[in-house]
């Protein structure tokens, strides 16, 4: 699953071609997604002008000057191509502009696409409950502190609630933690201040670095001009069992389950 730098690429990469421009022409391919699109996605969006663009969490949202909000989700497979040579069979939603064309294109139709009021977007049931942005101001030790305190569960499956912090995945995590010298499997609630002095840069630094480097290159994630992104050759411990820590006196990464998901880390280095 595209992962928040792969969000936060592809919204970069569509504001470069999108930002301003009118929308000519809207067509869908198939009545849904994951889910059905809105009702009245094509009327809205017809004979508007983008006005912004941004991301929410693992989510990409689209302005424009009705007052409305296309909020999207690439979910497993998604990612958008931008005046595309030919078309594609997954090519399930096809918004063009007097200028350009993009097609969301969805192989498996994992994700999904919403119609909201733009000043109502705090309110939305998949909005409301997130927990601040990790590259944002309100991602500090002293919010950690206060959501970890008495928590007993993991501080790997703490830092996967999108309540405490909102857009971090498991490929991410792994490599903050790798970063701070925090063990996965330590209580949220035992770790202490120091540490997290250490894993909220550590946080921001995988995920300035991803997307520096533009996103990773997991296997269906592309930028939507196409180009796949390379931080998955900068990985430390993700998908790396058995293979030697990066850190010179490190260890051996491991592998462990935790919540359904693989945990990589370094027994010797994390602690």
């Amino acid at each position: 699953m595209p992962e928040l730098p792969e969000v936060e690429t592809t919204v970069r990469g569509l504001e470069r071609f999108m930002l301003g421009e009118r929308i000519a022409r809207v067509q869908l391919n198939r009545p849904n997604l994951r889910r059905p699109f809105p009702p009245d996605l094509v009327q809205v969006m017809t004979g508007a002008v983008i006005t912004g663009l941004s991301r929410r969490a693992k989510y990409g949202l689209i302005d424009i000057d009705r007052g409305q909000s296309m909020v999207f989700h690439l979910g497993m497979s998604g990612r958008w191509r931008i005046d595309p040579e030919e078309p594609d069979k997954h090519d399930h939603l096809i918004i063009e502009t007097d200028d350009h064309q993009f097609a969301l294109c969805d192989p498996r139709r994992f994700g999904s696409v919403d119609l909201l009021p733009s000043d109502a977007l705090d309110k939305w049931p998949q909005f409301a409950s997130l927990g601040p942005e990790p590259l944002g101001d309100g991602l500090s030790v002293e919010h950690l502190k206060t959501a970890l305190k008495g928590k007993t569960q993991s501080i790997k499956l703490c830092l996967l609630d999108q309540r405490i912090i909102a857009g971090l995945g498991n490929i991410y995590v792994c490599e903050a933690l790798w970063r701070s010298g925090i063990h996965p499997r330590k209580q949220g609630g035992k770790v202490t201040k120091p540490q997290l002095e250490r894993l909220v840069p550590a946080i921001r630094e995988v995920l300035e670095t991803s997307i520096r480097d533009g996103g990773s290159t997991l296997r269906d994630y592309a930028q939507p001009d196409g180009e796949l992104g390379y931080f998955a050759t900068r990985f430390n411990v993700y998908d790396r069992t058995g293979e030697a820590c990066h850190h010179k006196d490190g260890g051996t990464i491991k592998r462990i389950g935790q919540g359904g998901r693989s945990t990589w880390f370094c027994p010797k280095c994390q602690k």
